[in-house]
């Protein structure tokens, strides 16, 4: 149901796949709105510490798009699982993504200047990457309901949106 989230989550972690890979074979709805809401929120965090932190207006422009497009998918995720009465269930790629990203942001709090920028852009494309390919090999083909799975498309590409904007703040930043 807030799987628009885990593509918006982009932005914490070069996490590659582990996170996904620990995920059951196929999810269930519940689990798939928990690491969908999961991800958006970790989006928001990344997101938030570079409003913080960087100095380039490329970068903080970028970041408070991830703000403004994670918090209403949040808001859509949240109405969605309401509608649906469905109680999200916390999961081990869940745990797994919390973890990682806890682990990201105390590496970019560590950074500064052109250093946090360049981190912190490559983050983004990466963790979207790794969301994106989620959602279109493991979390829309596993959702069962046809409203999680609408939101879910309709969020991969809203997130391929952000991997391409995030490659195009990275490509400024060289």
């Amino acid at each position: 149901m807030s799987i628009r989230h885990t593509a918006a989550l982009a932005a914490l972690l070069l996490l590659g796949t582990a996170p996904f890979a620990q995920a059951a074979d196929k999810p269930t709805d519940p689990q798939i709105a928990h690491i969908a809401y999961t991800a958006g929120v970790i989006d928001v965090e990344a997101a938030k510490l570079a409003i913080e932190k960087s100095k380039t207006k490329e970068v903080v422009d970028f970041a408070n798009d991830m703000v403004r497009d994670h918090e209403a998918v949040n808001v859509q995720a949240l109405d969605l699982v309401k509608k649906l009465k469905v109680t999200p269930e916390d999961n081990a790629t869940s745990q797994a993504l919390t973890k990682a990203a806890a682990e990201e942001r105390a590496k970019l709090a560590k950074l500064d200047g052109t250093v946090f920028d360049k981190a912190y852009v490559d983050n983004e494309i990466a963790y979207h990457k790794q969301v994106n390919g989620a959602l279109e090999t493991l979390l829309i083909p596993s959702a069962q309901n046809a409203d999680l799975k609408s939101l879910l498309e309709t969020g991969l590409k809203i997130f391929q949106g952000h991997e391409q904007h995030a490659e195009h703040v990275a490509g400024k930043l060289k």
